[in-house]
């Protein structure tokens, strides 16, 4: 069974009993300010020390292994390898035990499994991501057919808050046309505020993905979480989904 840590969160969708997602925040860890107190990235200048404490509460409380990645903002989608940290923003895998893992601090993490629970995977969607394809490319990972995929959206910068260019709209836009209901006018000139989860689901749609949770929570406006644009020097929480081993 998944425990139930602190302020973590434990997904609301309807999976497979034997799939299981969880998000981290704040709450449970060593890391001192401005990390404090659960910060899983090691590559924010926190302390070597307490990140590697952190993760290994993570580990053993979750009694799974993390598949971690080095994430660029692009489309590539791996087989999780809890040995090594692959460089790619998606991961996927079959392995009872093994968790896709993502960290973000805005960016959007969206959690998928099959109707089956035989396969997981999970993203990093920052705008540049998603605009590129790789929700899509994870769905494509998957050899089941669209319809019978789940996918849930975990904690992401809110409308009210991810103010955008118009090449971030255009870029969008390019493919999708119907993503200009995502941005409103900011009170900015020339500016807009994006919503990430709409799209998100707009593309998800437009791949034949409908099963879509989540989503709603902002993670600049609620301090459970870690926030890139509410404080730069910041630490980043993990969304992680997992076959249960039995």
């Amino acid at each position: 069974m998944t425990e139930r840590v602190a302020d973590w969160l434990i997904a609301d969708w309807p999976a497979p009993a034997g799939v299981k997602a969880c998000v981290t925040t704040r709450s449970g860890g060593v890391s001192v300010a401005p990390f404090d107190s659960f910060n899983l990235g090691d590559h924010v200048d926190d302390d070597p020390a307490a990140v590697a404490h952190n993760r290994s509460v993570l580990t053993a409380r979750l009694n799974i292994q993390p598949a971690w990645l080095k994430q660029v903002h692009g489309v590539d989608v791996v087989e999780a390898a809890p040995a090594e940290v692959l460089e790619a923003d998606a991961s996927w895998s079959r392995t009872p035990g093994v968790a896709c893992t993502i960290m973000t601090a805005d960016c959007l993490p969206a959690l998928f499994c099959n109707k089956a629970g035989t396969q997981v995977a999970a993203a990093h969607a920052g705008w540049r991501g998603l605009a590129a394809g790789v929700l899509e490319a994870v769905v494509d990972s998957f050899a089941d057919a669209p319809s019978d995929i789940l996918v849930w959206l975990g904690p992401a910068i809110g409308p009210q808050a991810f103010e955008v260019g118009p090449e971030v709209r255009e870029a969008f836009m390019d493919t999708h046309p119907e993503a200009i209901q995502a941005f409103v006018p900011s009170a900015n000139a020339g500016k807009f505020m994006a919503d990430i989860y709409q799209l998100a689901r707009i593309r998800l749609a437009a791949h034949g993905v409908t099963a879509v949770y989540g989503g709603g929570l902002s993670t600049y406006n609620d301090e459970r979480f870690f926030s890139y644009r509410r404080g730069a020097r910041t630490g980043r929480f993990a969304s992680l989904v997992w076959i249960e081993a039995r």
